[in-house]
């Protein structure tokens, strides 16, 4: 939910950052210029075992696209711009994978998927949303914040407190980046704002403990950026949390415009095989042999290469769907990457009550916390915070709906309880009910006013989708070891056997867990495979 951005390398800083330097290392074909030396183009040994295949074959190379999600579907044009065969294999009735919309009672389109746009600068995501015409906004870098017992903060007050736990962030990125070789791999993001925290709001101050249990409460909402607690955050690797610089932009027109762009070449130029699920792989070695995919429905089938995108979550439950098996360093890797369980809510009104009328203040507008509520016990014991934001102040496609955003243990028990439930109306009505005390006290709320009556909801269910791997994407947590030399041998896959990844997680480490981060990785795949066959645009060959 990324209400700030979360770049803090400066542009003079880059071509000695590891995570800049990452991104121009792994995005060898980009036209963006980092400012530092360029990276060799030059094919490895293993690269050019596809050169091989392809020249003992005498035949167009065929490839296999495990999964039509934004990593699939960018891969396969990379591939079908190259002159490859390509096939798409998706277990959905549907392209886009995590990248899905649901319409409202009200009309309005909102995505189960990304949001946002993480990072303006450089990136190809907000250009394809130029192109299709896809309105974004964003909101003022301040939230409005209500304490315990429902009582909104003033809006010097939550300013206050939110800059300090910014401010925070923004020092463990640089500690992290810094330090990362000698911190412990069990101290969290938790752990730094204990520390940290007390030096900003010292004993000495009128009600210190107070001030910094706000702080540390606004703390909690970092889960809403990873899918996972603050507790469990690495602080090891935090810096691989770091966004493209630029600001983020909320996609007010959905994805729908963005997917179908991504997805024409690979409508109108592969072979895409709808409903079929994979479950194994037998990949080849350096004499060049067909690979062989099996499906759930007891289909086989034979190709040069395979790219699976399955999901991280998909991948840590199914290892033994790989013969021979993955080796013991992907699997390693596959195995400590965090898989986080971002879900959310959306609740519209028949008009956005909390916008009042020219002559009445506006008391909420973008982002909201509600910290530890003490009001809801019966249904949230816990005291979960509650974190929405609100889409009517969007200048462009505008809504009267309130988006929540929700991780860990509320997402378990939310996505569990719609899941013991048998009709969408009484999903629904599970749902208003669980969150009533929590619009409720949104400011101008009245109980008896139509305006303020929900006429629809929609929830999103990754935990249980097991196409999703059962969660949202990947993040970083207590007890990794090396989290960035993980990516990078999942981001490599097995290309001597004919077997690569791609995925958000395998994406460079600026643009891990995002939209952006699965589409370039399917780029870079596509352009990698055709690098190793020694094929130009349109097919031709270009040998060096």
């Amino acid at each position: 939910m990324d209400a700030y951005s979360i770049s803090f390398t400066s542009a003079s800083q880059r071509s000695f950052s590891r995570i800049w330097k990452d991104l121009k290392s792994c995005r060898q074909y980009s036209i963006m210029d980092m400012g530092f030396e360029e990276v060799s183009e030059m094919p490895s040994l293993e690269q050019r075992i596809g050169e091989r295949r392809a020249r003992t074959s005498g035949r167009k190379p065929h490839i296999g696209v495990i999964g039509a999600g934004l990593a699939g579907l960018r891969c396969t044009d990379i591939l079908l711009q190259h002159g490859f065969d390509v096939t798409l294999i998706e277990g959905r009735n549907r392209l886009g994978g995590r990248v899905h919309q649901f319409k409202l009672p009200s009309g309005h389109k909102v995505d189960a998927g990304p949001n946002w746009i993480h990072g303006t600068n450089d990136n190809p995501i907000l250009d394809l949303a130029k192109e299709t015409q896809s309105a974004v906004g964003q909101w003022e870098e301040k939230s409005s914040v209500f304490d315990e017992a429902g009582n909104q903060l003033t809006a010097s007050d939550a300013a206050l407190y939110s800059s300090i736990m910014w401010d925070v962030v923004s020092d463990a990125f640089e500690y992290s980046n810094k330090h990362s070789a000698t911190i412990s791999p069990d101290e969290s993001l938790w752990d730094f704002f204990q520390r940290e925290v007390p030096k900003r709001i010292a004993d000495s101050e009128a009600d210190f403990e107070r001030k910094r249990n706000y702080v540390y409460q606004l703390a909690s909402q970092w889960g809403a950026f990873v899918g996972s607690h603050i507790f469990t955050q690495s602080l090891k690797f935090f810096w691989l949390e770091e966004c493209i610089d630029g600001e983020n932009l909320f996609v007010a027109d959905t994805y729908e415009k963005i997917l179908q762009l991504v997805a024409k070449p690979a409508v109108e130029g592969a072979n895409i095989i709808y409903k079929t699920v994979v479950n194994r792989i037998w990949s080849t070695n350096d004499d060049g042999g067909m690979l062989k995919v099996s499906t759930e429905g007891g289909e086989s089938l034979e190709f040069d290469e395979v790219v699976l995108t399955a999901p991280l979550g998909w991948l840590k439950q199914h290892t033994h769907a790989f013969e021979p098996p993955l080796t013991s360093r992907l699997a390693k890797a596959i195995k400590h990457i965090g898989y986080g369980c971002l879900e959310k809510v959306y609740i519209t009104f028949p008009k956005p009550f909390w916008a009042p009328g020219p002559s009445q203040e506006r008391t909420v507008q973008g982002f909201c916390q509600m910290l530890s509520p003490l009001y809801a016990t019966d249904s949230n014991p816990h005291r979960w915070n509650q974190e929405f934001v609100e889409l009517a102040s969007l200048k462009s496609s505008s809504q009267p709906t309130l988006l929540y955003y929700f991780y860990g243990d509320q997402s378990k028990f939310i996505t569990g309880e719609l899941a013991k439930l048998s009709s969408k109306e009484k999903q629904d009505a599970f749902l208003l009910d669980w969150f009533k005390p929590y619009y409720s006290r949104i400011p101008y709320y009245d109980e008896n006013s139509p305006d303020c009556q929900p006429i629809g909801c929609f929830a999103t269910e990754w935990l249980n989708d097991d196409l999703a791997g059962n969660g949202s994407y990947s993040n970083f947590q207590v007890g990794l070891e090396e989290g960035d030399v993980d990516i990078e041998v999942m981001r490599e896959g097995l290309p001597g056997r004919g077997l690569w990844l791609a995925g958000e997680h395998t994406a460079p480490f600026v643009a891990l867990g995002t939209a952006t981060g699965a589409y370039w990785s399917g780029e870079s795949v596509g352009k990698r495979i055709a690098q190793a066959y020694c094929r130009g645009q349109g097919g031709q060959m270009v040998l060096n």
